[in-house]
């Protein structure tokens, strides 16, 4: 990770290594913070760059911490999930319908 900006409602990082995948669930999560105003990344080059994701909040540090600890979470809330057997559905029967002759 790369600092790029820096300032008390401002921070601009350049993410190696990462794409879409981490910088849109990043932004999406950012979103739903009260304390940030906006948040965007972007991929000057969708094969060889390098993601930059920007956040504009009253503490932009501490919302990109909070986002990333929710994104872990969910992650393994769903890890939980998909390990966990499914539970046998109780098989349901038919009603039988008396028709007219």
């Amino acid at each position: 990770m790369k600092i790029i900006k820096d300032t008390k409602n401002e921070l601009e990082i350049e993410i190696t290594g990462e794409s879409h995948t981490l910088c849109n669930a990043l932004r999406k999560t950012l979103m739903e913070d009260k304390d940030v105003e906006s948040a965007a990344y972007i991929m000057e080059h969708p094969i060889i760059g390098e993601p930059k994701l920007y956040v504009k909040a009253k503490n932009p540090r501490k919302s990109l911490k909070k986002a990333a600890e929710t994104i872990k979470k969910r992650c393994d809330e769903l890890k939980k999930e998909i390990s966990t057997p499914p539970k046998k559905a109780k098989k349901k029967t038919k009603a039988k319908s008396k028709s007219k002759k």
